[in-house]
């Protein structure tokens, strides 16, 4: 009988948890510039786990994604003490924009649907 909610899903949503709580408080890296855990993704055999995170300026996104990689081995020991599983999944940051090329459509579409407005008012 298959299960409704697998251990690679609980366990995403806790490093999630954890990983915010841990990048809330601080690294001392300075070239980590606020970034938002969006989603975790854990492989079956809880192995590895993708962290997928955005950031509010976009520009900074390349030297938060080198950060986050150095920083990967402390936030892996860190995440290790705090899930007490028997392996702590290896972590693999990637940068996700889909929030930001979200907007950027929305803000097309908005734009499109006001200059056809300005069409048919005039």
């Amino acid at each position: 009988m298959p299960r409704d909610y697998p251990r690679s899903e609980r366990l995403a949503s806790q490093i999630q948890r954890e990983l915010a709580q841990l990048l809330q408080r601080g690294l001392k890296d300075p070239a980590i510039a606020a970034p938002s855990i969006l989603d975790v993704e854990v492989s079956r055999d809880l192995a590895h786990a993708r962290v997928f995170f955005s950031v509010l300026d976009p520009e900074n996104a390349a030297a938060t994604l080198e950060a986050l990689d150095r920083a990967g081995g402390y936030l892996q020991r860190e995440l290790g003490k705090a899930l007490k599983v028997r392996i702590t999944p290896r972590l693999s940051f990637v940068y996700d924009d889909t929030d930001i090329r979200g907007r950027q459509l929305s803000d097309l579409i908005e734009s499109a649907v006001a200059a056809d407005r300005a069409k048919h008012d005039s």
